[in-house]
């Protein structure tokens, strides 16, 4: 089961946060994202706040879902008043989203609309299991307003999803995209998983190769992490199978950056490749450039003006206090100056954009450069800190060095 939620700060009963978080609230975007908690089964590497249908147990149901979620639509109106600005994007993520019908699922979406207004062009992702949803269902949401769909591939070779527990054939895949681009989506993503136990080079190059032959404007390509308390960590700490290779990881990695790139998909974030600026995830991008966002659903996260907050976790608990017309937060923490510094270098730090020369000192910069971690044209130029593909291997050391 997924990890116990963090301590913090009480949250009032009204959800109503600090005066300081509220200033400039127009000034910033606004995203939802939106948290549906169910699955059919339990992925064995998968440690995200979901739920089957025998894990569910009293006071929540598929069905009663969507209700609740535009319950807490509602109250995010009531908490963030008349300053709030049209939302900027949705993001539905799971769990599967695509169990819920798309008539629920349409149903969240307009009351964001209806309680805030969508920007004109807003970008509307759901996530979605290619065994989830079929050419009816995408048309349908499609109508609903949706603009992009995030395929959960993982991989092409069977053996690859069986470790992972996926449910999927790999064959439906090219099918549902298909389906995806013949209901009108204009920008599909494919989400990889690589360095699996068991996985070859060969076979995170054929993943690879049969992603491009789909013809995804984004691909998402992510390293396995083994998180205690899964499946997969069980089977791992029993000598089933073996962790995942540091050494195997980082050469997937070069890999996928190779083949991704001579398709004519960059790089824009650490994991994430794109056909084109319009391809890139707007949504994602908010989180990584500091955005406000709200999130909906059991053990979601929330970010508004430097206070940041998390649901409880389970959905019945969730939709007693909704029921009661109090907020489902579990707790807050106010961040401080410092905090957000920090995060605002991690984050930013990931993205080709770079970090602004104004968060960093410059002369850890410079013996980044040195190191061949950051780029020295845009330092010099711009004033921008970009990581070098070596600095995006060593991510996690170059930031810790930068900070």
């Amino acid at each position: 089961m997924p990890a116990t939620l963090p301590d913090g700060d009480a949250v009032p009963a009204s959800g109503a946060l600090p005066a300081t978080a509220l200033e400039g609230l127009g000034s910033r975007p606004l995203a939802f994202y939106v948290h549906v908690p169910f699955c059919v089964t339990r992925c064995g590497y998968c440690d995200f706040n979901t739920y089957t249908a025998t894990e569910l147990g009293e006071g929540a149901t598929r069905e009663s879902y969507a209700e609740t979620a535009r319950a807490e639509v509602r109250l995010a109106r009531r908490v963030l008043g008349d300053a709030a600005p049209r939302v900027s994007t949705v993001f539905v993520g799971g769990g599967t989203p695509t169990l819920l019908s798309p008539g629920d699922l349409g149903s969240v979406l307009a009351e964001i609309d209806a309680e805030f207004g969508l920007e004109p062009g807003a970008e509307i992702t759901t996530e979605a299991n290619p065994e989830s949803v079929d050419e009816r269902y995408l048309a349908e949401l499609r109508a609903a307003g949706f603009t992009r769909v995030s395929f959960g591939m993982q991989s092409a070779r069977e053996h690859v999803l069986t470790v992972l527990d996926r449910t999927h054939t790999p064959g439906r895949v090219p099918k549902v995209v298909e389906w995806t681009r013949a209901a009108g989506f204009e920008h599909v993503n494919l989400d990889l998983i690589y360095g699996t136990p068991g996985e070859t080079a060969g076979d995170w190059r054929a993943s690879l190769e049969a992603a491009l032959a789909c013809g995804p404007d984004h691909v998402s390509a992510y390293a396995l992490i083994v998180e205690d308390g899964t499946r997969l960590a069980a089977r791992v700490r029993r000598g089933e199978i073996a962790a995942p290779d540091d050494d195997a990881m980082a050469d997937r990695y070069l890999v996928a950056d190779e083949l991704l790139s001579a398709h004519g998909l960059r790089w824009y974030e650490i994991s994430n490749w794109a056909a084109s600026p319009e391809a890139a995830c707007a949504h994602n991008l908010l989180y990584w450039t500091g955005a406000d966002w709200w999130g909906v659903g059991p053990g979601a996260h929330s970010h508004v003006g430097g206070v940041r907050w998390w649901n409880v976790k389970h959905p019945a608990a969730y939709a007693a206090r909704l029921a009661a017309r109090e907020t489902p937060a579990h707790a807050r923490e106010v961040l401080t100056a410092d905090d957000r510094r920090l995060e605002r270098i991690m984050l930013e730090l990931r993205l080709a954009a770079g970090c602004p020369a104004d968060l960093l000192d410059g002369a850890a910069v410079r013996r980044a450069i040195g190191d061949g971690l950051v780029e020295a044209a845009p330092w010099a130029e711009r004033g921008r800190a970009v990581l070098t593909l070596r600095g995006r291997l060593l991510a996690d050391a170059a930031v810790r060095d930068l900070t």
